[in-house]
């Protein structure tokens, strides 16, 4: 088991142990061999103008240390490959409410990631950020930007009747204009944050990041601070992601259990809200999209001209940063983007077009996949195509799931048709 030590430089030990990875948190500590993670997060806090609550600030804190972890161990070095051992043990302001916690959080890493995790919260954390004026503007709600197509649908239909949301970025390299231009023409850079995470440590960096999603979330709950609601009722995070993703059923074995991600699967969801709930976090997760395809998203969307005039600008492809910021248009998230643009009756105006714009079946694995899941559903019905991957729903949602899943497997098998794949 690997153990990782995330604490603020002053807490460091004078004498580090040879077995563990060091990495201070929102500083550096310039000591060799001790790496440091979300070093501008507490300054983009605070000048954002919020105080968040002790709460949400040790949830950021847990939130990246465990992002940090997740890359710095290589999961080739474990036993099988993949699954990991991961020893967390992270300095907070407010320890004892997150050790009564550390059961439920475990266990919730443990479906997002796959991997094992033990975790300690010890005490000495960075307090949070404070401000003499806080942010009290006219936002009624909280709603994740990411820059893809679903968050550009859920960020219009909320505009489009009248809500007035809060919208909340995490910067990734080829994500930031598409961010900016979307909260931009729909509620004005003052109602937008755009915040970013970087970690560093010795070695190579894990690229699965399964974890990644943590620090999404993470930087929601500190946007809460800014939201008022009557009654002191929770504020609303929306989460505009189409079910297809969410649930994320494997296409093909080698997508099995962990391998496939779980960023906003209803079963981590539930987790993570219920957690929130019992240390006090006041927020309210939302997925208005779970019963939708991507392509039933854009077919409904609020506001047909202002979709059509931003979504071009949108990124979906899972090796946007390594095709220097272009869509491959062969992996899974890009074939479900061209499929939803069929499904919708509306132009590819996607810019840059793709790399691969006419496909075969020995482009990629992921092709051939999407090819072969699709004739599988065909041939054995939908009931059978998503056998284990519901058992975390009652029986009696099974069937909703199903439907959802199977029209999402319709829209890709249309598009490969079209292609001239099927």
């Amino acid at each position: 088991m690997k153990k990782i030590i995330c604490c603020p430089r002053e807490c460091l030990p004078e004498r580090l142990e040879n077995e563990a990875l060091y990495c201070s948190m929102f500083s550096s500590s310039g000591l060799d061999g001790v790496g440091h993670t979300a070093l501008q997060l507490p300054s983009a806090v605070q000048k954002s103008q919020l105080s968040p609550s002790v709460q949400a600030w040790d949830f950021a804190v847990i939130a990246s240390a465990v992002a940090a972890a997740d890359k710095a161990i290589l999961r080739k070095h474990s036993p099988d490959g993949w699954t990991r051992e991961i020893n967390l043990d992270v300095s907070l302001s407010a320890p004892d409410i997150w050790n009564k916690k550390r059961s439920d959080l475990e266990k919730m890493l443990r479906f997002l990631t796959g991997d094992f995790w033990s975790l300690e919260f010890s005490s000495g954390g960075v307090k949070p950020p404070k401000v003499k004026e806080p942010m009290m503007g006219n936002a009624d709600c909280v709603c994740l930007l990411s820059g893809g197509i679903d968050s550009l649908v859920g960020a219009i239909d909320l505009t489009a009747i009248g809500m007035k949301p809060l919208f909340v970025s995490h910067v990734v390299r080829g994500d930031k204009d598409a961010q900016s231009r979307f909260a931009s023409v729909l509620r004005g850079s003052d109602h937008h944050f755009q915040w970013s995470f970087t970690t560093k440590h010795l070695g190579i960096s894990e690229n699965s990041t399964r974890a990644r999603s943590m620090i999404f979330f993470a930087f929601a709950t500190l946007a809460v601070s800014a939201v008022q609601t009557t009654n002191k009722q929770p504020v609303d995070i929306y989460v505009p992601e189409n079910g297809f993703i969410s649930l994320n059923v494997p296409l093909g074995p080698g997508r099995l259990g962990s391998l496939s991600t779980k960023t906003t699967h209803p079963f981590f969801m539930n987790m993570l809200q219920e957690i929130w709930n019992d240390v006090g976090i006041p927020a309210r997760l939302i997925l208005p999209y779970l019963h939708q395809t991507k392509g039933e998203m854009l077919q409904k969307c609020q506001d047909i001209k202002k979709l059509i005039r931003l979504v071009g600008h949108s990124t979906s492809c899972g090796r946007y940063q390594r095709n220097k910021l272009t869509h491959c248009g062969t992996c899974i998230p890009c074939l479900v983007r061209r499929a939803t643009f069929l499904k919708a009756d509306l132009p590819d105006s996607t810019v840059n077009g793709y790399i691969k714009d006419k496909l075969s079946h020995s482009d990629s694995v992921d092709v051939s996949a999407a090819a072969m899941a699709y004739l599988r559903y065909k041939d054995e019905g939908i009931h059978r195509f998503t056998t284990g991957s519901l058992t975390f729903a009652p029986y009696s949602d099974h069937e909703k799931y199903e439907r959802i899943v199977a029209r999402g497997l319709d829209e890709i098998g249309r598009f490969l048709s079209h292609q001239g794949i099927l």
